[in-house]
């Protein structure tokens, strides 16, 4: 659809209050309140202007694109309002409302063959990707050379235009940015939203202003009370209709899901979730498309579409959006446990983000309009400044402690910078701790009390250790979110999946009235009889809930909401296996050796040397264990003559009498043997998980 229209009095003028002028038009009013709510985009009109003078170093063509709800049409409307101030006729093409063909635009356009001064605007110029060449060589090189044209649409322009030495003079290209926080809560403001108090409605919609326009109308009808603003469902609809629109078959519709999940999605990644279909094509696709980014690590897409496609598929379909997670998470947690530390730490971040989602859970991460900062080792020039900062922030005794242990563990030590500036943010220490020695209680009386804390309630054994983060100070937000922070909570979770023989981790906190919530969603808790005490300590048992049963956890949370605040009485605390119950759980295990539903239940799955978390694995592994103890047995030659007596006793149906007339012994001669056998088992299993680690 075309128009051509000169307005007769500029856009800028409005009536008087007490007397309308009755013979105006509808598209006067228009142009007022549009004038009126316009923010931002000055360095666009400022392009705008400077062709409309036909300034030397004007472009006579202007290729906006940006993705949907980003502005494309007001600013297209903008250019009209101020093309006609200037006295220039207007020729607007909406591509929407024609045929895509060469006949159909050159009729909607055809105001501009025949006005040598006229602006030329075309909306959604997307859907002309078929007829671009005939556009870009056919019709706008018969315009008039005062004609100036502005095309808009969500996708880049073809390459060739810029491959084509004329054009690419003649022409500039501008990619349409988000509205920044100021011009963001300026479009609020104007909507009748407090931008002051809908700091949430500001990070969902970043600045995009579709997104804005239409939060900001449900939150200046809603409620004033103190809950957390989320989108509502019809917000949603409207935006991924909008911004989306239909998508070519289901397997489009779950890489798009993943996409919106994951905090970067590879082929790889959709190798991973989507098994059956064809990785190649669909990441193809998501690259195409004009809301979604290529980085280094991945494609994502906008913010605002990546919020609103993650919360209408966790509204929409809860059972496929976690089996969606879960296989993203196992993929991540993966390449955390085992992948060189580099990778690690990023798919780290990644998992960290998708543990994220749920909303209720930002409040506890930096702001996005924060500068980014990065985490590095900390170097021995850094020393005297983290005792300085710990002093300045933390006071004495922190001092201390971090030059304690900047002697002992500085490769603990991690420090934050930010991109920007590299200026020092802040720092935190995660520390393995295998007995607090008197230095160390002088030095650190936190870390000595978060040892004897969890020592009370089930003590570390031999080879074990205490994982404790510690410090976590920052200057400019002293125990509070911030993308330094975001770093600690990385580099916390790095620490969790990556270690061995970690008995205990605990995470010291200054302020943890604040924090709790985090933390008991991450199943951590506060020892008995410590709640309210500051500096707070959070713990958590590996041997009672292990990786996978921890991850799974924290799973079945992000969909259920904020966790209420434990019982003062923690849950899933293991009492480690004393040497009788460990001997006991080795003698019921030999009984069911050949039975993997009774061995599911073995307290023994709970070793450390069991390096499966839980399920088939973790049984095939406790078997692994008792197989190579018993063939111990039959490498010793003074312990050759038992393994007989064990395998044919465990592994077969047959009763202890006719074992031992099988073996042509007498029955008491069997039965001391019998026990020795099992001994030797209960002493080797024992010996290998208080060494930690199994034979090759």
């Amino acid at each position: 659809m075309a128009t051509e229209d000169s307005a007769s009095r500029s856009a800028g003028e409005t009536s008087r209050p007490h007397a309308p002028d009755r013979r105006g038009r509808f598209a006067d009013k228009l142009a007022t309140a549009r004038m009126h709510n316009f923010v931002g985009r000055e360095e666009e009109l400022d392009l705008f202007r400077r062709a409309l003078r036909s300034e030397p170093s004007a472009p006579s063509v202007i290729v906006l694109h940006g993705p949907g709800g980003i502005g494309k049409s007001a600013l297209l409307q903008r250019y009209a309002v101020e093309a006609r101030g200037a006295g220039r006729p207007v020729v607007s093409v909406d591509t929407r409302t024609i045929y895509p063909s060469p006949t159909a635009f050159e009729q909607a356009a055809a105001g501009a063959l025949f006005q040598d001064d006229c602006v030329l605007l075309v909306d959604s110029f997307e859907r002309c990707r078929d007829m671009e060449e005939w556009v870009r060589n056919r019709f706008l090189p018969r315009l008039a050379t005062g004609v100036l044209v502005v095309l808009a649409g969500r996708l880049p322009p073809d390459p060739l235009w810029r491959a084509d030495l004329g054009w690419r003079d003649l022409m500039r290209v501008v990619h349409l940015p988000e509205l920044d926080g100021d011009q963001a809560a300026a479009l609020l403001a104007g909507q009748g939203a407090d931008p002051t108090a809908h700091a949430e409605l500001l990070s969902f919609a970043g600045g995009n202003p579709l997104a804005l326009r239409l939060a900001a109308e449900v939150a200046a009808h809603g409620n004033t009370d103190d809950t957390v603003w989320a989108p509502s469902r019809t917000v949603i609809e409207q935006l991924l209709s909008h911004l989306v629109g239909e998508l070519p078959s289901p397997a489009h519709r779950r890489a798009l899901e993943v996409c919106g999940h994951a905090l970067d999605t590879t082929e790889d990644l959709l190798r991973v979730v989507l098994p059956d279909e064809d990785a190649t094509q669909l990441f193809a696709w998501l690259r195409q498309l004009p809301f979604v980014r290529s980085g280094r690590f991945g494609v994502y897409p906008h913010d605002v579409i990546r919020d609103s496609l993650d919360s209408d598929f966790r509204w929409r379909d809860p059972d496929r959006y976690m089996a969606m997670h879960r296989a993203i998470r196992r993929h991540l947690v993966e390449r955390i446990r085992n992948a060189p530390e580099r990778e690690a730490l990023r798919a780290t971040g990644a998992y960290n983000y998708i543990i994220s989602r749920a909303p209720w859970i930002r409040k506890f991460h930096g702001s996005r309009d924060e500068g980014g900062a990065y985490e590095e080792t900390a170097r021995p020039e850094d020393a005297a400044e983290l005792i300085r900062m710990a002093r300045e922030i933390e006071g004495e005794q922190s001092a201390v402690a971090v030059e304690y242990w900047l002697a002992r563990q500085p490769e603990s030590f991690k420090v934050h910078r930010r991109y920007s500036s590299n200026e020092l943010l802040g720092f935190m220490a995660w520390l393995r701790v295998e007995w607090p020695d008197e230095d160390l209680r002088r030095a650190d009386p936190v870390v000595a009390d978060a040892w004897d804390a969890v020592s009370d309630m089930a003590p570390p054994r031999h080879g074990e250790h205490v994982g404790v983060a510690r410090f976590m100070v920052h200057r400019h937000t002293p125990h509070r979110p911030s993308r330094a922070w975001d770093l600690v909570h990385m580099r916390i979770i790095f620490e969790l999946l990556r270690a061995r023989h970690c008995a205990w981790s605990c995470v010291v906190m200054a302020d943890p009235g604040f924090w709790e919530p985090l933390m008991t969603y991450m199943d951590m808790f506060q020892p008995p009889g410590r709640s309210g005490r500051a500096p707070g300590l959070f713990c958590h048992d590996w041997r009672a809930v292990r990786v996978d049963e921890w991850a799974e956890g924290i799973d079945v949370r992000l969909l259920s909401g904020p966790p209420e605040k434990p019982a003062e009485e923690p849950r899933g605390v293991s009492v480690a296996l004393t040497r009788e119950e460990a001997d006991a759980a080795v003698r019921e295990a030999l009984r069911n050796w050949l039975d993997p539903d009774a061995l599911a239940v073995s307290p023994l799955l709970k070793f450390r040397i069991i390096e499966a978390d839980d399920g088939p694995e973790a049984v095939a592994a406790l078997q692994e264990v008792l197989n190579k103890a018993v063939q111990r047995l039959a490498a010793n030659p003074r312990t050759r003559h038992l393994h007989s007596v064990l395998t044919m006793t465990f592994q077969s149906s047959l009763t202890q009498e006719a074992v031992a007339r099988r073996l042509n012994m007498a029955f008491s001669t069997y039965r001391r043997y019998l026990t020795r056998a099992v001994d030797e088992v209960r002493e080797r299993v024992w010996l290998w998980e208080t060494q930690g680690h199994l034979p090759d």
